[in-house]
């Protein structure tokens, strides 16, 4: 397998396109087999980086870490044989900034979703699984979160965007692409299970 710096696919100003919105340019950074085979070595790196005997789970983080997650899950059982424990976990009430995010294009007010862990999971590897990680302050609430449901052995991130500009000491153990952004700049990921399609899209303006 390639070594890190090769995995990581540098972004092509030749893919830019006017916007939808005056001013705006948008760049999609992943779609169709890219977005596959992204996934697709993510869920390597995870087999090979966790012990065959671990007992592990992997939790998205409501929205749509889950469905990566569930991806992620599919792929793991069709490379090993083994279907590891998936669950879902919401982090709405549990941002530092719940109270203090103003409704904006770039911050939704809050949407409560559920949280779902079918298992326990004390003494479990936990990979939570998310889309974007930026600040930081996302994961730390996940982190907070699944405490309260036990203490795992260890916990470990999967993200499939890393765009910088982190708040928080946090750093991903698996990495679908990294994104240099400025703050400006706002990352979206569409899925095919809620969007209808497979895109990453940088926008910026």
């Amino acid at each position: 397998m390639n070594d890190q710096a090769d995995r990581h696919e540098q972004i092509d100003e030749s893919d830019e396109a006017p916007g939808p919105v005056e001013g705006v340019t948008t760049k999609v950074l992943l779609e169709g087999d890219r977005f596959k085979r992204t996934l697709t070595r993510m869920a390597h790196e995870i087999i090979e980086q966790v012990p065959a005997d671990e007992d592990f789970a992997l939790v998205g983080i409501q929205r749509r870490g889950v469905e990566l997650g569930a991806r992620l899950v599919e792929l793991i059982e069709e490379f090993t044989g083994r279907r590891p424990l998936t669950g879902s976990i919401d982090i709405t009430f549990y941002r530092d900034d719940v109270d203090t995010r103003v409704p904006s294009p770039a911050y939704d007010q809050p949407m409560v979703h559920s949280t779902s862990l079918p298992f326990d999971v004390g003494g479990k590897t936990i990979v939570i699984v998310d889309d974007v990680l930026y600040t930081g302050r996302t994961i730390r609430a996940a982190i907070d979160a699944l405490f309260d449901y036990g203490r795992p052995s260890a916990v470990r991130l999967a993200v499939l965007i890393d765009r910088g500009h982190r708040e928080l000491p946090i750093r991903p153990d698996f990495v679908g692409k990294n994104v240099p952004t400025s703050r400006s700049e706002r990352v979206t990921v569409l899925l095919q299970e809620v969007d209808g399609r497979d895109e990453v899209i940088l926008e910026k303006g």
